[in-house]
């Protein structure tokens, strides 16, 4: 089903292109078709300082982003997959422009040549498995002391009549929940609110180690934290899932040197006090004498590297022998960051439904250009077709339902609600995701629970007393079920069950 939307929605788009006169939408729509065939496009956001960049240097596994205030920090960068190391500088007003670059402790750092405010973005090619998947796009804190700076965000991913968001996807970064993170979220979905938002926003509890004082319980508490925050219907409506991630914790444990683990090898096996001296703040881990025989340079490397709690984790890991080698440790540090968790959300949320939200760019980009001219007669036919695709393909109607869902304008049970929420594919598009089955699940368990699933719900739908919002849901519900089903089918007979 989804290959046929993207060919409907291309073939509007080529249509619209024919037939509208005007070289600027034309161009739009060129963009738009463009789109189609490029990885999805998921931009990471966040307040200044949240942590932006570390996430996405873990999230890529390579050192990539600078994390100081640098002039670059203060553009929109775009990573992309390339065949080799590449900087395109694109400018407010002209061409785009290779420039060169350097790598400082790993970090692209590019020589603009030019002041910042003539630089529209920066493009890095990036030869990366991970970035094949999606596009990660790096902007500038939101809320930051210069407005300037804070408007590049909201300008690259905010929606209105005259633009399409450039983001398919977002990553928000939290640290405390603000009324301006709720503002922020509610401009970038724009006014697809009105008409019932996409599930294309992940939150992302960030710097999670440092929530809980950075003891060795600190992910624990952090996750508490994000079940809180996921509870609170004002973000659950704009960011249905809030993941707690550790970005120092995931960027070093894809990225961790023998020399870094010998270091901490060598703290772990000093004598107990000396550790627990060592390890008692931060300040004190970098202090110019130690009983430890690891010299005050490489502690503060060790620091900027990992955090005091993934110090504190690392040691204790090694100590109790948990871990032996550099390499138990990568595994140990990146499965406790929460990255693994979050790379599990993404692909869920977002590269399951890369069809549908990049389908909704590329409508999106059409309304832009037909709203100027809905007079016109000749944008009729291409208006009404596009409203077809929205309202024909269940892609479409199912994220429409789960805005409403979480916005809390379907009657209904907890538990129904609960269990629409999840066949919609607001936990993941798979059939296990929708079922609540466990990722590994045999097509014939999977089976059984979506003809149990499809039965429920065709009971809720048929039901006299059943609301009449609820009715209309339940058979949108069912045609999940269905879907489920007729997916399962072709993946042939399977009749084991566990």
């Amino acid at each position: 089903m989804t290959d046929e939307l993207l060919r409907r929605v291309r073939n509007l788009l080529n249509r619209a292109h024919h037939e509208l006169p005007d070289p600027a939408a034309r161009q739009v729509l060129a963009e738009a078709l463009g789109r189609l065939d490029e990885p999805l496009r998921v931009a990471i956001a966040g307040k200044l300082k949240a942590g932006k960049s570390t996430l996405l240097n873990a999230m890529v596994g390579e050192e990539l982003a600078p994390t100081d205030a640098g002039e670059c920090t203060r553009i929109v960068t775009w990573y992309r997959d390339g065949p080799s190391y590449r900087v395109l500088l694109h400018l407010v007003d002209g061409p785009p422009e290779q420039r060169p670059f350097d790598r400082v402790s790993g970090a692209v750092r590019v020589d603009l040549g030019r002041p910042v405010e003539e630089v529209r973005q920066l493009t890095v090619e990036v030869p990366s498995r991970r970035l094949r998947e999606h596009t990660l796009i790096d902007t500038p804190g939101i809320a930051s002391l210069s407005t300037e700076v804070s408007l590049r965000t909201q300008m690259f991913l905010a929606a209105d009549e005259e633009r399409v968001a450039e983001a398919d996807a977002v990553v928000y970064l939290l640290r405390h929940m603000h009324g301006s993170d709720l503002r922020f979220l509610e401009s970038f979905h724009g006014d697809e609110l009105a008409r019932g938002s996409p599930v294309n926003a992940v939150g992302v509890l960030s710097r999670a180690d440092e929530i809980g004082d950075c003891r060795l319980d600190a992910m624990e508490v952090a996750a508490r934290v994000a079940d809180r925050y996921q509870s609170d219907e004002r973000l659950r409506r704009l960011c249905p899932i809030v993941v707690p991630v550790a970005g120092l914790l995931g960027a070093a444990g894809a990225t961790l040197r023998e020399d870094e683990f010998q270091a901490l090898a060598t703290i772990a096996g000093s004598p107990l006090d000396d550790v627990l001296e060592l390890l008692l703040t931060a300040d004190r881990f970098v202090g110019p004498t130690s009983a430890v025989p690891v010299d005050g340079p490489a502690r503060r490397r060790l620091l900027a590297r990992l955090g005091l709690f993934g110090v504190r984790l690392s040691v204790q890991l090694i100590r109790e022998g948990t871990v032996r080698d550099a390499g138990d440790l990568v595994r140990e540090l990146s499965g406790r960051s929460g990255l693994d968790r979050l790379r599990e959300v993404l692909a869920a949320q977002f590269l399951g439904r890369a069809r549908v939200l990049k389908a909704r760019s590329a409508l999106a980009a059409l309304d832009t250009v037909v709203r100027s001219r809905r007079a016109d007669s000749g944008t009729a036919g291409l208006i009404a077709e596009a409203e077809e695709i929205r309202a024909g393909f269940h892609e479409f109607v199912e994220v429409r339902l789960l805005h409403l869902l979480r916005s809390g304008r379907l009657p209904g049970r907890p538990d129904q609600l609960a269990e629409m929420d999840r066949l919609l594919g607001g936990a993941g598009a798979a059939a296990a995701d929708r079922l609540g089955l466990a990722a590994d699940a045999v097509p014939g368990r999977l089976a059984v629970a979506a003809e149990a699933a499809l039965a429920r719900w065709q009971r809720v739908a048929e039901h006299p007393l059943s609301a009449r919002e609820l009715r209309t849901a339940a058979r949108a519900t069912v045609r999940s079920c269905e879907g489920i089903l007729a997916g399962l089918h072709r993946r042939g007979p399977d009749p084991a069950t566990r």
